[in-house]
């Protein structure tokens, strides 16, 4: 058996679901927030921001896991909280404006992450494609709106007016890209806080490669 390397392989984040998925939710929110949400409100940076750290905190939580597992797992949970704080925003954002939120069962949740979308774009052309059916507004059956009677909702400066559907259909759908990498983050938490119970961190390491060097 090889004997145990001093620092292990790390880094490889980029293969990590958890970051994919983290991506993605930052790239959909910038356009969000360009697109709904005034660049002089604190709340646009904010939610940029917040998505950002979610992102950033998992990569350098990586990078950092080959000598101190004990920061992988704080950068991972820093990473999650970053995230939930994006969920409140989008939350926030629809119960401010009196958008309706999809509840845990609705199909268009379930839809969503199935068409296991990569790109900000893809995850744009689905809302476009629900945007166009008939009956979309209704959880889990037609109804019969006509899109062109629903209001709009006011007006932001250098921002034209949307009509109120087109925020609430990519805001629900953020928040459930959201919702799933939360999910994946809590898992990957568990699995380091267990490696990190079996092993121990790096100065655990740094006495048992000194110890079997010194008996071989």
């Amino acid at each position: 058996m090889d004997p145990e390397p001093l620092i292990p392989k790390h880094g490889g984040y980029r293969k990590l679901k958890s970051f994919q998925i983290a991506q993605l939710c930052y790239d959909v929110t910038v356009r969000f927030c360009d697109r709904y949400i005034s660049k002089r409100s604190r709340t646009h940076d904010q939610m940029v921001q917040a998505a950002r750290s979610g992102v950033q905190n998992i990569a350098e939580g990586s990078k950092a896991s080959g000598t101190s597992k004990k920061t992988e797992l704080k950068l991972t949970h820093v990473a999650r909280a970053s995230l939930e704080e994006l969920r409140l925003d989008y939350e926030d954002y629809l119960r401010q404006r009196g958008l309706g939120q999809w509840p845990e069962g609705d199909a268009r949740r379930a839809e969503l992450v199935a068409r296991r979308c990569a790109t900000a774009d893809e995850v744009a052309a689905w809302v476009m494609e629900l945007h166009g059916r008939n009956g979309q507004r209704g959880p889990n059956g037609p109804q019969t709106e006509n899109l062109r009677s629903i209001p709009s909702i006011p007006s932001i400066p250098s921002i034209p007016s949307i009509p109120s559907i087109y925020p609430e259909l990519a805001a629900n759908a953020a928040l459930v890209l959201i919702g799933v990498a939360c999910a994946l983050l809590d898992r990957q938490l568990e699995a380091q806080a267990a490696a990190f119970t079996a092993q121990g961190g790096f100065t655990e390491r740094l006495y048992r490669v000194r110890s079997e060097r010194r008996r071989s």
